[in-house]
């Protein structure tokens, strides 16, 4: 089996891991840090907001069960993409919305996703999504991965 990489923030990475985790295709899901100025930052470096890092989730997949176009539908289905630096009651730029692509293939994707997803009417409010090329990941702490599974829960309180 050949795999690929996607990277996807999308406010509160515990969430965003679950519901990729639970996607078909998915062979895994990291939550970490991308598309700040820091090496190696620590969730409290990046909650600072003085590294510029997303919190993100870098998916691993099977192309030949699950396309990047359906997991860029998982991406729009479960979040605002319509309000910078925020995600519910989570606030900073840490939370920011973003596609960070792998590919030239991955870049085309995503900005006709987002142009579609834009003139859908789907949303009231123009998306605020950043489309970037893959900057490096670095993986959050330990106790980051898995979180809500290792609680019993499906998804974050709000």
């Amino acid at each position: 089996m050949t795999t690929e990489k996607a990277t996807f923030g999308a406010g509160c990475f515990w969430g965003v891991e679950a519901t990729f985790r639970a996607t078909r295709g998915v062979t895994n899901a990291t939550v970490g840090y991308a598309g700040g100025t820091t090496d190696n930052p620590t969730y409290e470096d990046v909650c600072s907001h003085a590294t510029g890092h997303a919190e993100v989730v870098q998916v691993e997949f099977d192309p030949a069960v699950v396309s990047y176009q359906q997991l860029l539908e998982v991406f729009w289905s479960n979040h605002n993409p319509t309000t910078l630096n925020r995600q519910g009651p989570d606030v900073g730029d840490q939370y920011r919305s973003a596609i960070f692509y792998h590919t030239p293939e991955q870049q085309a994707a995503a900005e006709e996703s987002k142009a579609s997803q834009d003139r859908s009417g789907r949303f009231k409010q123009p998306i605020v999504t950043q489309i970037q090329p893959a900057p490096t990941f670095y993986p959050a702490e330990d106790y980051h991965q898995r979180y809500l599974e290792k609680r019993g829960l499906s998804h974050c309180a709000v």
